[in-house]
């Protein structure tokens, strides 16, 4: 099996012209019409947050937060507007957005967190397993009596 062939399977992926590419997020957030003035509001509490770049988005109801995924997560930003009593837009769209974006954000977290593995001498495990494990291959009758003439 070729190199690039095993890496591919493993999941590895060495083409990103900087490491750690894709941390970097840009979200929007979105609330609803009432009550008046929520995301100026947001805006200043999201501000006193080290790490998490918060600016006014394209509508008058809506922000846009930036942000480094092994620092915050959409859903833990949403969560603490909640919290403090901000409502967000709960449309169907913006539901189904969400639900991909925390799907996406935990995977990457965790595939982040968990260690890569090593791909060198894995096919020797696999080998040292199968031959403990009894199995039909195995002939215990010897060479002699089975290359009977």
């Amino acid at each position: 099996m070729r190199r690039e062939t095993a890496y591919k399977l493993a999941g590895r992926n060495h083409d990103h012209p900087v490491a750690g590419a894709g941390l970097r997020k840009e979200r929007e957030i979105r609330f609803t019409k009432l009550p008046p003035g929520q995301a100026e509001r947001a805006l200043q509490s999201l501000r006193m947050l080290k790490g998490l770049r918060v600016e006014r988005g394209e509508g008058d109801r809506s922000l846009s937060i930036f942000y480094n995924v092994l620092d915050y997560s959409q859903e833990m930003v949403e969560d603490a507007l909640r919290d403090a009593g901000f409502h967000l837009d709960n449309s169907l769209y913006m539901k189904l957005v969400r639900a991909l974006v925390y799907f996406c954000e935990e995977t990457q977290r965790h595939n982040l967190e968990s260690p890569e593995r090593l791909i060198k001498k894995s096919n020797e495990v696999y080998i040292q397993v199968y031959d403990q494990h009894p199995h039909g291959d195995h002939d215990d009758t010897p060479p002699e009596f089975r290359e009977y003439k």
